[in-house]
């Protein structure tokens, strides 16, 4: 078996990973990352910075966000407990898929993970309680260069597998502007 299953998504540049996971009666290894194996498949990214949040309740969303340039980062994302819908949202410019969006559940049964480069907006709903979501980032956080959209642009359309109000948002993500309100910065 491979150690990485790389499945491109709709929106070029986004891939789901599937890393091996080898068990027996003991439980099981997986190597989620490997900089060597990821560049043999044509992805040379240098991570310098791993995220980890924490949701207690089921509907917890967190997003649309990035990162405008000097400081735009690629992620990977993936679930070590529980389970997410994931979204991207390309803010290319210049990109023919500008406003689209492409979105799989993540989810620590499914082992899965989602590579989200520069130029994508992103954001994800639990779908279980006690979720943990981990990701890497090849950029460090800067505050003044970090930007949200709304997580509900009817412009976008993302179909979110729960209603409006099974979901809790901050007050920042509550309050996010429209991809239409301004330049992205790509």
């Amino acid at each position: 078996m491979p150690v990485l299953d790389i499945r491109p998504l709709a929106l070029e540049g986004l891939v789901e990973i599937r890393p091996a996971k080898f068990g027996d009666d003991r439980g099981f290894f997986s190597q989620v990352w490997s900089a060597e194996d990821m560049a043999g498949c044509g992805f040379d990214l240098d991570f310098v910075q791993d995220n980890h949040s924490y949701s207690a309740a089921r509907g917890v969303l967190r997003g649309l966000h990035y990162q405008q340039p000097p400081a735009a980062q690629h992620k990977l994302v993936r679930v070590s407990r529980g389970a997410v819908f994931d979204v991207a949202v390309d803010i290319r410019q210049d990109s023919p898929t500008f406003g689209q969006w492409a979105g799989l559940t993540l989810s620590a049964e499914l082992w899965n993970q989602l590579l989200i480069p520069a130029g994508f907006a992103h954001g994800f709903v639990t779908l279980e309680e006690h979720t943990e979501v981990q990701y890497k980032v090849t950029a460090p956080y800067r505050p003044e260069l970090e930007r949200a959209i709304r997580f509900d642009d009817p412009d976008i359309g993302i179909d979110w597998p729960l209603a409006r109000g099974e979901m809790r948002l901050s007050a920042k993500d509550e309050a996010a502007p429209s991809l239409s309100s301004g330049p992205t910065g790509f």
